[in-house]
């Protein structure tokens, strides 16, 4: 009787364990749909008037902003069901395809402003640069976890970087600060595999500032807005600097608390396309400091979280996908936040989460999808 006791206890205890192995971690999965409310309610305010002006309808943005969402968390829960590990026997061919992807934008992408930077697939405008994010986080978390006990050599660190290099030149193209994110994405990565970092800064600080130099010298309106942002947007109030002069009326105009949700000034034809890239200020304008402020703790949460499942990965490559993730995460925050507040010069990039975008949000959802499938199988639910 007693030993029948003992046996249902160890395989209640067992059952115990296996349900906790794979527990999802509901705290970034938590901080991930607070971000993309806030983001939804943050696009319905910025973009009402737009829409009626546009579309005759104020909730245009926001019912194609929802349907991403709710496509996004489904897409999220699904990939974190799978072990990323299958996408390691598919890299070369998502490298290949990420490349065709890009060099077909750059051939027939849908110009919109000036820029290239869209495919049109049936319904959907797709950004390539998007993919190539995610791609580059697999495809260079994968080699350095095969060779790290090379990547001390030169030769290799080289090799790798020239598969970083191709797609940031065909995404600097058309998008500097997207390459830029690509490329840091990669030597992020880099950084925490190699084993002697001064090696990795010594042969990417060099091509970094070239190619960044060659990529202003070489498009005009880079260079342009380099020169207005170190003159100052009130040189040219009508022009160059119109954009960012109406960010920082908003911000100012926010001050503590805001105007309130919904009754921004600057958001009724001051700033084109507010729900866009420019979002952060609207951010600032309706909710105040206090309500910006709120937004980056939220995004400094996600990250924290990232940084607490890194650093209990059972492997490696599920390490370096977790750094990739977050590298990217962080950059676009920080050039976002930096672009709106007159920081840096003017450059296009979206809030993730927040600003208006599906193929954007979708591909964030993939990869905030593989670490929920890392955190479900690591240390954090083997503990439980």
């Amino acid at each position: 009787m007693l030993h029948e006791k003992t046996i249902k206890r160890h395989r209640k205890k067992r059952s115990l364990l296996k349900k906790k192995k794979n527990q999802t971690d509901f705290t970034l999965v938590a901080i991930v749909v607070i971000l993309i409310v806030f983001g939804i309610i943050m696009i319905y305010s910025s973009s009402y008037y737009y829409s009626i002006d546009m579309y005759n309808d104020s909730t245009h943005y926001l019912k194609k902003q929802i349907v991403w969402g709710v496509l996004g968390i489904v897409v999220m829960m699904i990939v974190s069901r799978i072990d990323f590990h299958i996408f390691n026997r598919f890299a070369l061919l998502i490298y290949i395809m990420s490349l065709g992807f890009l060099v077909l934008v750059l051939l027939v992408g849908k110009e919109i402003k000036g820029a290239k930077r869209w495919l049109i697939i049936g319904p959907v405008n797709f950004q390539p640069s998007e993919f190539a994010k995610l791609m580059i986080i697999i495809v260079i978390a994968y080699i350095a976890s095969k060779m790290v006990s090379h990547l001390d050599k030169y030769r290799l660190m080289m090799f790798i970087l020239f598969i970083i290099g191709i797609p940031t030149a065909l995404v600097g193209a058309t998008n500097m600060s997207t390459a830029i994110v690509v490329f840091a994405i990669g030597v992020a990565i880099l950084f925490v595999a190699v084993p002697k970092v001064y090696k990795l800064m010594l042969i990417t600080a060099l091509p970094g500032a070239v190619g960044a130099v060659l990529g202003i010298l070489l498009a005009g309106y880079r260079a342009d807005r380099v020169k207005i942002w170190l003159e100052g947007p009130w040189t040219d109030p009508l022009g160059k600097g119109y954009q960012t002069i109406q960010s920082l009326y908003a911000i100012g105009t926010g001050g503590l608390f805001g105007t309130g949700l919904g009754q921004s000034m600057q958001k009724r034809g001051f700033i084109p396309e507010a729900h866009n890239d420019i979002i952060f200020s609207i951010v600032c304008e309706e909710l105040g400091l206090f309500g910006a402020l709120a937004l980056i703790i939220l995004f400094i949460l996600l990250i924290w979280r990232c940084m607490v499942i890194a650093s209990n990965c059972s492997d490696l490559n599920s390490l370096l996908i977790v750094v990739g993730v977050m590298a990217q995460i962080g950059l676009q925050v920080i050039i976002n936040i930096a672009v709106v507040t007159n920081s840096i010069p003017a450059t296009g990039m979206p809030l993730p989460f927040i600003s208006y975008g599906g193929s954007s949000l979708l591909f964030l959802m993939v990869e905030i999808g593989m670490v929920l499938g890392i955190a479900r199988r690591s240390k954090i639910s083997k503990a439980g």
